[in-house]
């Protein structure tokens, strides 16, 4: 029963870290998209939201949502607050992050569909994220049961 315990406090303090380490990376990347022309995601989120939403938001509103989107999702993750919940808002994003290989190849591949840019780099780079909130996400609902 001791050796259980122990696994499981070490377990969930291991989840917890690797939780905390996500919400920093969204806290990071969201706080810098509420200065103009800080982001280096800037110009191509405004243009994938707008792409996704036929123009119906303004750039200017569409990053600034953005931003309170990831920056919410940080301080969830970091704070351990309503994980299920901020783990779900984190998927949904991090799966959007790839629509640029649908909507801007060109922006994405130098050559497709094996070069990157380093635009598309950045982007690629999502695939660890993606598989930590899943990850994330199972061991949550094994915690918690």
């Amino acid at each position: 029963m001791k050796e259980l315990v122990a696994r499981l406090i070490g377990r969930k303090t291991k989840i917890n870290l690797i939780s905390a380490t996500i919400g920093i990376v969204y806290l990071w990347f969201g706080m810098l998209k509420f200065f103009a022309g800080v982001s280096p995601a800037e110009e191509l989120a405004k243009a994938t939201i707008s792409r996704l939403t036929l123009g119906f938001l303004a750039p200017e509103i569409s990053i600034i949502l953005l931003a309170i989107w990831e920056t919410v999702i940080g301080l969830l993750l970091i704070g351990h607050l309503f994980e299920k919940f901020a783990l779900k808002l984190a998927l949904i994003h991090i799966i959007l992050t790839f629509l640029p290989f649908l909507f801007f190849p060109d922006l994405v591949f130098s050559q497709a569909p094996f070069s990157l840019t380093l635009l598309g780099q950045y982007i690629i780079k999502n695939v660890i994220i993606l598989g930590v909130l899943i990850v994330l996400l199972k061991e949550s609902n094994k915690l918690r049961s």
